[in-house]
């Protein structure tokens, strides 16, 4: 059974966990004290609140007036005073702009940005999420001094930061929210800040959550999951060494699924397939219900875009939220007795609706989530036993029902907390930086390098490029356009682990080798050995670059002979290396220079789970 051991550090350390969702958010904290066991808090008093306790998330919208100022965030946003100013003065009241931020390459054929209410003029969409976490680090710091004996000015200058984000989010996206930390004035800029933030996906936050309240409680007792109290003889005979579990964090705007096999004797978790992401969250549903309701209305005098605004949110905050049963009509009240309306179902200020017609706008969010499910689990090195459904959309008990009826048509065991799912990713991020569960991790994409590959007349690949072979600087056929993978999808990643691959690159210039230029390519395709960059061009994306200065190391180059005695070159040899530690990594390029190694590291820090590969135009070592 896991627990927690008593924090072993030296001094008094803050960490601050936020989970900024596209519709709402929170923030969870941990104190740590030298020898005590840590406990995991949750901000629960923001500005605004109307509820006497507070609440632990607030929603995810802010007003800016015309200046472009910041006016209200959060809770805030729904007083009656500030609605009503927000009115008269023409402020700006922005919701889901978190989906600016998303990765392009996430499918969205159903939305646009041009579908998420516009930003500010002069606004870009990581200042908007600078302001938003300066607010929300502003409340923890109110909530914290108040709520503990201890003076802040005791660890504010060393606060670790664990930054929470989806599955899909890769390299620009965690620089996005590097930067905006440092807008929002939790870290300051350069990497003495940069190394106070911890980048985690929210499917691993909500693992730990999981382990730390499902698994260690006694609901574990009727999940077949192995437990340290059987006999060693008997879990051998009836329980597998490790067994799979799947979290399904189903949130606003991302529904994020992650694969695990999981140990409890002792507790460790070992990632067993690429890590999914789906923009199919609740805020589509109403997405499709405002679309849906549009067409229902046209021709009625409640069909007015206020009308439908107001409608649409009614339906969001309430008969989305309520919705069981396809077979029973459903209703919005958005009016008083006098509101009718027979001809469109509105009678008493109540817009009926059949449940049929609400199923259909949660089916496509259902049913990409249960194919992402099922790549998952056909991809997962080990068997699916479990699987745990989280986060604000796991509260609806339609999701629920029907992805239960797939459940069951599997041998698994499905199962929604009742307590804090919405706490789920903030709480988890603390547990990520306190109790690092996960040993391992598996590479989404396949990752290497584009390069120029030797001439080979026996290859076929190479024969139907024979066209675009050229003669390279010794002489020898090259063809371009090669992908040589560093490290292939779903291989299992352990911390620390080095990839790395040699690459050769020459010059008959000397002054050409003063540097060396890599880019980053990820391959997002369905082939499992990718070869070739030109038969499928748009499968692969560049990331990012690093360039490594080599000037030193070409003042003290010898010249080649050229195989025909027609003159000479310059060449350097050098590895692309891939470090992975924790859930980020780091890139380096590395040669030998008069038996010394040198190293010029990548200033970009990626996730393991979205991961990242080199790419180069040079002559690919084989």
């Amino acid at each position: 059974m896991f627990a927690r051991e008593p924090y072993a550090g030296s001094s008094r350390k803050l960490v601050l966990a936020f989970d900024v969702g596209t519709t709402f958010s929170g923030v969870s904290y941990c104190i740590l004290d030298p020898g005590e066991i840590p406990k995991t808090h949750g901000v629960s008093k923001f500005p605004g609140q109307e509820s006497t306790g507070g609440d632990s998330r607030i929603p995810s919208l802010i007003y800016y007036d015309k200046a472009g100022s910041l006016r209200a965030v959060g809770a805030e946003t729904q007083q009656k005073h500030i609605v009503e100013l927000a009115t008269s003065e023409q402020w700006t009241r922005l919701e889901w702009w978190k989906l600016y931020l998303r990765a392009k390459h996430l499918e969205a054929s159903h939305f646009t940005d041009a579908d998420i209410p516009a930003l500010p003029e002069g606004k870009t969409a990581v200042q908007v999420l600078g302001d938003f976490m300066g607010y929300l680090f502003k409340c923890a710091k109110a909530y914290i001094t108040e709520a503990h004996t201890c003076l802040w000015e005791s660890f504010e200058n060393d606060i670790q930061f664990v930054l929470t984000h989806p599955n899909g989010w890769e390299g620009p996206q965690q620089q996005q929210i590097r930067h905006a930390a440092e807008l929002g004035g939790l870290v300051p800029a350069g990497e003495e800040g940069h190394s106070r933030i911890h980048l985690l996906t929210e499917g691993e936050a909500s693992l730990h959550f999981c382990v730390t309240n499902i698994l260690t409680s006694d609901a574990l007792d009727t999940m077949p999951i192995l437990c340290s109290g059987e006999p060693e003889e008997e879990q051998q005979e009836t329980q597998p060494d490790r067994q799979g579990v799947i979290i399904i964090d189903a949130g606003g705007g991302t529904v994020d699924l992650s694969a695990y096999s999981m140990k409890l004797s002792p507790t460790s978790f070992k990632e067993i397939a690429p890590a999914e992401c789906r923009l199919q969250g609740s805020v589509f549903i109403t997405y499709r219900a405002h679309a849906f309701l549009r067409a229902k209305l046209a021709n009625s005098r409640y069909g007015s875009e206020e009308n439908l605004y107001n409608i649409t949110e009614i339906f969001d905050k309430s008969t989305k939220v309520r919705f069981r049963d396809a077979d029973e009509p459903q209703y919005i009240k958005f009016g008083g007795v006098r509101d009718k309306d027979p001809d469109y179902d509105i009678r008493s200020g109540q817009l009926k609706l059949s449940g049929q017609d609400v199923a259909k706008l949660f089916e496509p969010s259902v049913e990409e989530i249960v194919a992402a499910f099922e790549q998952q689990r056909s991809a997962a090195s080990v068997p699916i036993t479990s699987v745990f459904l989280v986060g604000g959309f796991a509260a609806s008990d339609w999701l629920y029902t029907k992805l239960m009826e797939h459940m069951n048509t599997l041998d698994v065991t499905f199962c929604r907390p009742r307590q804090h799912v919405n706490k789920a990713v903030a709480d988890g991020a603390v547990s990520f930086f306190i109790d690092h569960l996960v040993s391992s991790r598996a590479a989404r994409f396949a990752y290497g390098t584009e390069c120029n590959a030797l001439y080979n007349e026996h290859d076929p690949e190479h024969v139907a490029r024979r066209d675009n072979a050229f003669e390279g600087v010794t002489g020898y056929l090259e063809v371009p356009h090669a992908f040589e993978s560093i490290l292939k999808k779903g291989t299992e990643v352990s911390e620390e682990q080095e990839f790395k691959k040699p690459f050769i690159i020459e010059e008959f210039d000397l002054s050409h080798c003063g540097s060396i230029h890599v880019d980053i390519v990820a391959y997002r395709g369905k082939l499992l050995d990718p070869s070739w960059v030109d038969a499928e061009r748009d499968a692969y994306t560049t990331l990012c670059s690093v360039r490594a200065d080599t000037s030193k190391l070409a003042g003290s180059m010898q010249p080649h002979h050229l195989p025909d005695g027609g003159g000479t070159y310059y060449s350097i040899m050098f590895y692309v290396v891939l470090l992975f530690g924790l859930t980020e990594l780091k890139a380096q390029i590395s040669w030998i220079d008069n038996v010394r190694l040198h190293m010029d590291l990548l200033p970009m820090l990626l996730l393991v789970l979205i991961g990242c590969s080199f790419a180069l135009q040079g002559v690919e070592v084989r």
